[in-house]
């Protein structure tokens, strides 16, 4: 090839295939009604994407999907439990009405609980946390295969993106429940991507650290200020990460130029595990 040949080449490439392009999508958002979970869906939808966001949170949600209609977004609210199994099933019949199929399905519901020792932790803290942040997560993979299974034989890719945490790949004094929580989703990512890999369906998770959201706030909230400098100080950049740090990411996983990851946690922790 030559190097005129091999311009036309790149210029023709940068054209045909526009950077992180999820135009026409049908993606479903858990917990996208704040934080992380808004901040995606609001850059899916400003690229294109048709989304549907779901959260237990109505008015915050309805007012997202609203602000997004008036600027001529496809973006609808549904409410949902993901610890309640049937209020899951429920969002997902909701979707196919809504879109006839999924192609991507954003698993980002979460809570958190107040830092404290294990000793000292509640039965109900754990238990909770269990609920919302693992099975809550094995109830929409479970909910989301069932819709992208048939396309996915015919050749249609579909792609669940878990939201999990550096707290599910490390240790995490003082949030054990929380980190219970997130180890078991990724152990559900993997073992779910190489389930799923011959039905054209991936999985993936992404891996933030301490993001300057509602929830990390309410728990920086709980901490003395040594407490607090040291959670800002644990990535060596020495700051909270921004969503729209963590919302590019997504829609990047979102888009076919993610098409060879499968099974892979997408750590953004500022240099943390590094």
């Amino acid at each position: 090839m030559t190097e005129s040949s091999s311009i036309t080449a790149l210029s023709q490439y940068g054209n045909d295939f526009p950077a992180a392009n999820v135009s026409g999508k049908r993606i479903l958002i858990t917990g996208g009604a704040s934080g992380i979970g808004a901040a995606s869906a609001k850059v899916l939808a400003n690229r294109g994407a048709r989304v549907i966001i779901a959260d237990l949170a109505s008015e915050a949600g309805q007012a997202i999907a609203k602000e997004a209609s008036e600027h001529q977004k496809d973006m609808v609210f549904h409410k949902v439990d993901v610890a309640d199994k049937d209020s899951v099933n429920a969002l997902f019949a909701f979707a196919m009405q809504q879109f006839g199929g999924l192609d991507v399905v954003i698993n980002n519901a979460g809570i958190d609980h107040k830092p404290k020792p294990m000793h000292e932790l509640s039965d109900d803290d754990f238990d909770r946390n269990i609920a919302v942040n693992l099975k809550g997560v094995w109830h929409c993979m479970r909910a989301a295969l069932a819709c992208m299974l048939k396309e996915g034989v015919a050749g249609k890719p579909g792609h669940v993106i878990n939201v999990a945490s550096v707290a599910g790949l490390r240790s995490s004094p003082m949030i054990s429940a929380y980190s219970a929580a997130k180890h078991g989703v990724m152990g559900l990512t993997k073992s779910a991507a190489i389930e799923y890999a011959k039905a054209n369906i991936r999985f993936n998770a992404v891996c933030p650290s301490f993001i300057d959201t509602p929830m990390v706030q309410n728990t920086l909230s709980q901490l003395d200020e040594r407490g607090q400098k040291a959670i800002v100080k644990a990535s060596p950049l020495r700051r909270l990460g921004k969503v729209e740090e963590i919302s590019g990411a997504v829609a990047w996983l979102c888009s076919d130029e993610s098409s060879f990851m499968n099974g892979h946690a997408l750590t953004l922790d500022g240099g943390m595990l590094a």
